[in-house]
């Protein structure tokens, strides 16, 4: 299994451009190592809905690579996205499940089918072109370039090992400025760094 910051860190090493959405247990990690006006927190209230997101986005904009940096329990609240997104066919959506059995930020109880899920095989099935799936850093690391030039739907299962990050807050207090605002606030910043075209 991987840690967090081994998935993470060598993601932002590699990132220009792309819209990075991120959910739940990896809201905070990954604020901690970006602060870009492309980067979008969906750990509110939608807590699923991070994926449907990330494919309107790749959708509204082809031109712009868009990351999903998904958790297995959301994931599996929405299934059904991997169809959608599967019918949808974007070539610019990379979606990770970040899978760590646990729902983390609400006190680290089970998920369902946790260990057993195969979400890489869902993919698959739901018409994914490129599937990856990941338990161990360095195949990961070596992997990534890779994976982020993959013609998608992309989706990357990664198994990581479960965190302790607690519930958002979104106040002065958060360290990752994307959560120190509303999640309206700060849909508005990310609208207008997509309208801005490349950046």
């Amino acid at each position: 299994m991987l840690r967090v910051s081994e998935l993470l860190e060598p993601l932002a090493r590699l990132r220009s451009d792309e819209v990075v959405v991120a959910t739940m247990s990896v809201t905070r990690p990954w604020g901690r190592l970006s602060s870009h006006d492309l980067d979008f927190a969906s750990a509110d209230s939608a807590m699923g809905h991070a994926a449907d997101l990330a494919l309107g986005v790749a959708l509204a904009r082809p031109d712009r690579r868009v990351v999903c940096l998904n958790g297995d329990g959301s994931m599996l609240m929405t299934l059904g996205t991997l169809a959608t997104i599967g019918d949808a066919h974007p070539a610019n959506l990379t979606l990770f499940v970040v899978d760590n059995g646990a729902f983390e930020i609400t006190g680290n109880q089970p998920v369902a089918g946790a260990g057993r899920v195969d979400f890489a095989a869902l993919a698959r099935a739901a018409g994914f072109p490129s599937v990856f799936r990941f338990d161990d850093a360095e195949a990961y690391a070596c992997s990534l370039p890779e994976v982020l030039a993959a013609d998608g739907p992309t989706l990357v299962h990664v198994l990581v090992e479960p965190g302790s990050e607690g519930p958002i807050s979104r106040s002065a207090a958060e360290e990752a400025r994307y959560l120190r605002i509303s999640l309206a606030d700060w849909a508005r910043v990310l609208k207008a760094a997509l309208a801005d075209g490349p950046v």
